[in-house]
């Protein structure tokens, strides 16, 4: 050996002890599989909330705009209701010249995560919208074309 060489020395190996680390990976399984499932769970429940709160809207609408058509008030209940989730209650009424529809159904769930759903929606009274000439939904001026 040269004088100028740096000298090796040997590097040692940490020593593992067998079956030191043996059931980890199922502890660790053991809680992160029941975390997902909870997770993916409360995902599903919220898309189908928000599913069911789209329907409310959808049906709020319909019922509004045959209400404003001047549509009979069974017709105008019917159509909310046929767009309404299950079980949803529809309330139909007039204030003034605007007609009013409030659709209201619980959330699809479990019990214990039960949620009321609401939307509300307004429409003008066809047979209320007189105005001055040239207003939208008023009377045509003279002369005026179609």
């Amino acid at each position: 050996m040269r004088s100028s060489e740096p000298v090796r020395t040997a590097r040692r190996r940490p020593v593992r002890v067998r079956g030191a680390d043996r059931g980890s990976v199922t502890a660790e399984a053991a809680v992160t599989v029941p975390a997902l499932v909870v997770f993916t769970l409360s995902l599903v429940w919220g898309l189908t909330a928000a599913a069911a709160q789209i329907q409310c809207v959808d049906a709020a609408r319909a019922g509004a705009r045959a209400a404003a058509r001047s549509e009979p008030r069974a017709t105008a209940l019917a159509a909310a209701r046929s767009a309404a989730p299950e079980g949803a209650r529809v309330t139909l009424g007039r204030t003034g010249d605007v007609w009013r529809v409030r659709v209201e159904a619980p959330a699809p769930g479990p019990g214990s995560l039960a949620l009321t759903l609401a939307s509300e929606a307004v429409a003008p009274a066809e047979d209320a919208q007189g105005g001055p000439e040239g207003a939208p939904g008023g009377p045509e001026p003279a002369g005026a074309a179609p």
